[in-house]
């Protein structure tokens, strides 16, 4: 069915042509390196920051109403398969999805820079991630119903504390987001599928980080809202095309 709506609307745009990215290879690497030096930095600093213990402790109703209903028995499971989806699935998607639509309009020689705008964009978002998360220090489900008295595997070291917000998912969203914003800076016509490809999976990420008990429900859609929010504001504020 996805196809076939490509197909409707390269179909009705028959005359279309691509657009120039406005783009700087150089700058915009950099940028992308340096988020992701930053991001690694973060990471590292998450085990000092979860053995001071937690400044969000209590989670409002919300999302333990939600733990009760969506946590997998077998955690294991879900947890890796969040892995998959977000780190693997999505990124191969979106940016298949990407080359194909711009080998459809003849562009296929924009992969690359289309390839640099996505990491770039989705480099800041897990900077953002990571800020926040060594700024609140939010407890995992699985810590809390460990202090609270539950029979549960322990944490990992230093994890206890890095709950808000989910990484995985901000990162599928930018993701899914900066791709479906570029093919349509670019006049891709198969654009409608780059976006109808990455939404779900990306959602679906989220959903397997709260059923593998990694995340709280509200770590999960501020993880969406700003995904999507640096994924499109990136490559519109820093890449708008530069021919008509």
């Amino acid at each position: 069915m996805l196809f076939a709506l490509a197909l409707f609307v390269g179909a009705g745009n028959a005359d279309a042509q691509t657009r120039d990215l406005r783009s700087d290879a150089p700058v915009d690497l950099s940028i992308t390196l340096v988020g992701v030096t930053l991001y690694g930095a973060g990471l590292a600093l998450e085990p000092e920051i979860g053995s001071r213990g937690c400044r969000w402790c209590d989670p409002p109703s919300l999302d333990l109403r939600a733990r009760e209903v969506l946590v997998w028995r077998d955690t294991r499971t879900p947890e890796a398969l969040s892995d998959v989806t977000g780190f693997v699935l999505v990124p191969g998607a979106v940016l298949g999805l990407d080359a194909a639509a711009a080998a459809h309009d003849h562009g296929l020689r924009s992969f690359g820079v289309d390839s640099l705008v996505v990491a770039e964009a989705t480099a800041l978002a897990l900077d953002a991630v990571e800020v926040a998360k060594l700024a609140v220090a939010r407890e995992r489900p699985r810590a809390h119903a460990r202090r609270l008295g539950a029979s549960l595997p322990a944490a990992r070291d230093g994890d206890a504390n890095t709950s808000f917000y989910s990484g995985h998912t901000s990162a599928a969203f930018a993701l899914a987001a900066a791709s479906g914003t570029v093919a349509t800076l670019r006049g891709y016509r198969w654009a409608p599928l780059v976006w109808a490809a990455g939404g779900p999976l990306a959602l679906g990420t989220g959903y397997l980080r709260i059923a593998a008990d990694r995340h709280w429900l509200t770590d999960v859609l501020v993880g969406m809202v700003t995904g999507i929010a640096v994924g499109v504001a990136a490559p519109l504020l820093l890449h708008s095309p530069s021919a008509p």
